[in-house]
C-alpha cells in the first residue's frame, strides 16, 4: 500500500476486570514517545476498572455489557475520532494519529512498547505486532490455539507470523478502516492479519520486552483457550480457510 501520513499516537486500552493493573498500565502508556492520547476502554467490567483507569489520567469509555475485545477496539478507535473531532484548530494534528493496542494488564512493561511506534509513524509498516519474549510464569496451554493461527494465517495469506494471536498491535488509521468490521471475539487478531496482507498493506512483527499475566491450568482457562480456539477457527472459517490438523495431531501424537 501507498504510505499512509501518521502525525502522533492514540493509545487504546480494552480492558475488563483490570482494576489491580490498569492504572499502571495507562501511566507507561502515557509516557510512550508521541503518545498523547490514552483511551480505556471498559468493557462492562464489575470492579473499579474505568474509576481507578480515570484516576491514572486515561479517557474512559465503557460499554454497558462485556462484548468482547473486538468491539472494545473499535470502541477505542471511534472515541479516537470523536475526541480529534472536538480538538481547536490549535490543538489538532497535521494527520490522523496511529491506533496503539495494548493489553490492560501490561502494568509498567507498556512503558517498552515504543518500538511498535516507529515503523507506523514513519511510513515503513502499517501494522507491527509484538514479539514477546518468553514469560516470568509460564502458562499451562499446549499451542493448540496459536498453532490453529499461525497455520492458518500462513494458508491465507504465504506469511508465517511468530505470535499470531499478539495483542499489541500499532496500526494506521487507514489500515484499521480497511480491517472493519474486526473478526468478533477471540479471532480478532487473525482476522486482522489476514485480511490487512490480502489487502496488500504491510505487517511486521517486532521483539518487544513485555510482561503480562499467562492464563493458568484451571476450568477456567481451559474454558478460556477453548473460546479462543472457537474464535480462531471461526475468523479462519469466514475468511474461506479451511485449517490444517494442530502441530501435535500431524505428528502423530493422537
Amino acid at each position: 500500500m501507498s504510505e499512509t501520513s501518521v502525525s502522533g499516537v492514540a493509545v487504546i486500552i480494552p480492558a475488563f476486570n483490570e482494576q489491580d493493573r490498569i492504572a499502571a498500565t495507562v501511566r507507561a502508556a502515557s509516557g510512550l514517545p508521541g503518545a498523547d492520547m490514552v483511551i480505556v476502554v471498559d468493557d462492562g467490567s464489575t470492579d473499579r476498572t474505568s474509576a481507578v483507569a480515570s484516576e491514572a489520567g486515561a479517557t474512559v469509555v465503557g460499554h454497558a455489557r462485556n462484548r468482547g475485545k473486538a468491539a472494545a477496539m473499535e470502541t477505542g478507535a471511534t472515541a479516537v475520532t470523536a475526541v480529534e473531532g472536538s480538538e481547536t484548530r490549535q490543538e489538532r494534528l497535521s494527520a490522523p494519529r496511529a491506533l496503539l493496542f495494548i493489553d490492560a494488564d501490561l502494568e509498567d512493561s507498556a512503558s517498552r512498547v515504543a518500538p511498535l511506534i516507529e515503523p507506523v509513524v514513519s511510513g515503513a509498516a502499517d501494522m507491527t505486532i509484538a514479539v514477546l519474549p518468553p514469560q516470568r510464569s509460564a502458562g499451562g496451554g499446549r499451542g493448540l490455539v496459536v498453532d490453529l493461527a499461525r497455520n492458518g494465517i500462513e494458508r491465507a495469506t504465504g506469511w508465517t507470523p511468530r505470535q499470531p494471536l499478539s495483542g499489541q498491535r500499532c496500526l494506521t488509521r487507514d489500515a484499521f478502516a480497511a480491517a472493519l468490521p474486526l473478526a468478533p471475539g477471540w479471532g480478532v487478531e487473525t482476522g486482522l492479519s489476514i485480511d490487512l496482507l490480502r489487502q496488500g498493506y504491510r505487517v511486521l512483527e517486532v521483539d518487544v520486552d513485555l510482561h503480562h499475566r499467562v492464563t493458568g491450568t484451571d476450568w477456567r482457562a481451559q474454558l478460556h483457550r477453548a473460546r479462543q480456539y472457537a474464535g480462531v477457527m471461526r475468523a479462519l472459517g469466514t475468511r474461506g480457510v479451511r485449517p490444517s490438523l494442530p502441530a501435535g495431531l500431524r505428528r502423530g501424537n493422537r
